[in-house]
């Protein structure tokens, strides 16, 4: 008897897209990576929703965001690695450059709730 292969349903789906995303609505930084690793420019944003392997961002249109920068939660002092996916107009979704702890976004996410 041959083996029956099923296709992966979520093989389609783009991979920002496969994991719960959370509502926040928390200011944050977008820090420019410069030369040597340096994190002297930033610029201030709107974190809209959060999930383990990205966020979706709101920044002013006009400006240019990195392909790669380091995310800061306002009220966390934690930096997180992030890759530009895609940007529409004032809207931009970024990738973790890893997946985030689960504790680590249950924390963002209580910390949102609280204020």
């Amino acid at each position: 008897m041959p083996l029956q292969v099923l296709p992966d349903v979520k093989q389609n789906i783009p991979q920002d897209q496969i994991y719960e995303k959370f509502t926040i609505d928390r200011p944050g930084k977008i820090i420019f990576v410069g030369h040597h690793l340096s994190t002297k420019n930033n610029l201030r944003c709107l974190i809209r929703t959060i999930s383990l392997y990205g966020a979706e961002v709101e920044v002013s249109p006009h400006v240019p965001v990195p392909a790669n920068f380091f995310l800061e939660i306002l009220g966390i002092r934690d930096e997180i690695g992030c890759t530009l996916i895609r940007r529409e107009a004032e809207r931009v979704t970024v990738g973790f450059n890893m997946l985030i702890d689960p504790e680590f976004l249950h924390h963002v996410v209580r910390l949102s709730f609280e204020l």
